[in-house]
Formats: C-alpha cells, sequence, structure tokens
C-alpha cells in the first residue's frame, strides 16, 4: 500500500557553516511541520512497487541540490539532483527579507511587520512554486511540503 510522505529530514550539516537562533528556529519549525503532514511522492516505479513512507536527505554537492530518497528502513531509493542556479536569486532575496523580518521584529511597528511579513510570505511561496516546478515529472509535492523544503533549501545555503 502506498504511503507518499516523508517520515525523517535531514540536512547534510557539513554544508552549513553557520546559523543564527532565528534561522535555526526557523528549520526546527519547518522540519516539524513537514513530519507533521506533507506529500511527497517520487514518481519512479520501483521493481518491488515501494512507495513509501521516505527518508529524505537533503544536500548540496558541486552546487547542486542532492535529494537522498531512502526506504523507511532507510535502505537507499534514489538520489535526485538539481541545478541550483534558477534558486539563487529568490534564496538571496528570501535571506534579505528574513533579516529585514527579524530586524523589525525587535524594534519595528507592527505595521511594519505585518508589511515586511507578507513580502516574506510572498518570496517563500515564489520559491515552493519553484520547488513544484522542478520536481514536476520527478516528485509529486504539494505546496505545504514545498513550502517547508524550500525553508530547509535555504538552510543548506547559509555561508556565515
Amino acid at each position: 500500500m502506498a504511503d507518499p510522505r516523508i517520515i525523517d529530514v535531514s540536512l547534510d550539516e557539513r554544508t552549513i557553516l553557520w546559523r543564527n537562533a532565528d534561522v535555526e528556529q526557523e528549520r526546527r519549525i519547518a522540519i516539524y511541520d513537514l513530519l507533521e503532514g506533507n506529500r511527497f511522492a517520487p514518481q519512479r516505479v520501483h521493481a518491488d512497487g515501494y512507495a513509501g513512507p521516505y527518508r529524505v536527505r537533503l544536500r548540496v554537492e558541486d552546487g547542486r541540490l542532492a535529494i537522498d530518497i531512502r526506504r523507511a528502513d532507510d535502505s537507499p531509493l534514489e538520489t535526485l539532483v538539481l541545478g541550483l542556479a534558477r534558486f539563487r536569486r529568490p534564496i538571496r532575496d528570501y535571506f534579505a527579507i528574513c533579516d529585514s523580518y527579524y530586524q523589525a521584529i525587535r524594534q519595528a511597528t507592527p505595521q511594519q511587520i505585518e508589511t515586511i511579513d507578507m513580502a516574506r510570505r510572498g518570496l517563500h511561496n515564489e520559491g515552493a512554486e519553484l520547488l513544484i516546478e522542478r520536481l514536476r515529472g520527478k516528485i509529486e509535492i504539494d505546496f505545504d511540503t514545498a513550502r517547508r523544503l524550500f525553508t530547509l533549501i535555504c538552510v543548506l545555503h547559509i555561508r556565515g
């Protein structure tokens, strides 16, 4: 019986050089929310018919995003590699607006915070839509899963 969802997700910590408390909190929330509810259905048919659940590891290798997909018993299924060129601008813009948001939380008015947060959510949504587009035909994911995975992809790009 198919169970197209992620039951465990991890990041290759070797590629993350630094993260502050705000980014760490975003990472924890994204992982928690992702594991609470997601749709993740690789489209490759496996000889034994395996269709989930999955363990996923995200890493950056040679400037590309590698998504290691494993069975529930942690045996490997496949690795999907995506070029990151189209993600560079959305990731950079998302980092910039997040920095503004974290600063605003500490010193801005509620209206200013709300304005920045709306922009932040808009950029986050664009990143999620791009991820859905790039995974089309490879992995079927829903919008909320894409948003949470985009957050984790951003965390992988922190360079200090």
